[in-house]
């Protein structure tokens, strides 16, 4: 299960994320925007994605590869545009362990966001969904009061 979360101006978008037959993931509809000063919400939003898990679905084609889905939802056109002010996240859970990953933008310059595994945090074995869920609640509120 992988789950990515950004906060953007108050609000975490929680889109469905969709595993390709060739082995990346994709962000897909449903999103969910729950605002992050709603605890109760963002578990459930949490949950949900949880449970709607990774989608296989087909490897694009390069030139009919879909364009970003969360742009829209915040009402800019473009990627860069919406990652702009924001902080993204995945949660992952493989074989009941759970790890939090932030992301950051690229410090070679890139337009893409990669991975700060300087930051990451790997849950012990037995830790709950509920648990690691309440940690990435509390991670986005403090991340949002700053």
């Amino acid at each position: 299960m992988l789950i990515t979360c950004v906060l953007k101006d108050g609000v975490v978008y929680l889109p469905t994320v969709a595993k390709t037959e060739a082995g990346f993931y994709m962000d897909r509809e449903p999103v969910a925007l729950v605002p992050v000063t709603n605890p109760d919400a963002l578990r459930q939003a949490l949950k949900d994605a949880a449970r709607r898990g990774n989608p296989i679905v087909p490897t694009p084609k390069r030139n009919a590869f879909p364009p970003p889905v969360l742009p829209k939802y915040a009402g800019v056109k473009s990627w860069s545009k919406f990652m702009q002010g924001a902080s993204e996240w995945t949660i992952a859970e493989d074989k009941g362990a759970y790890r939090i990953v932030p992301y950051r933008k690229d410090p070679t310059g890139g337009p893409s966001w990669v991975e700060d595994r300087d930051h990451k945090i790997d849950f012990p074995p037995g830790t709950t969904a509920d648990e690691a869920f309440s940690r990435m609640i509390a991670i986005m509120q403090d991340a949002a009061r700053r």
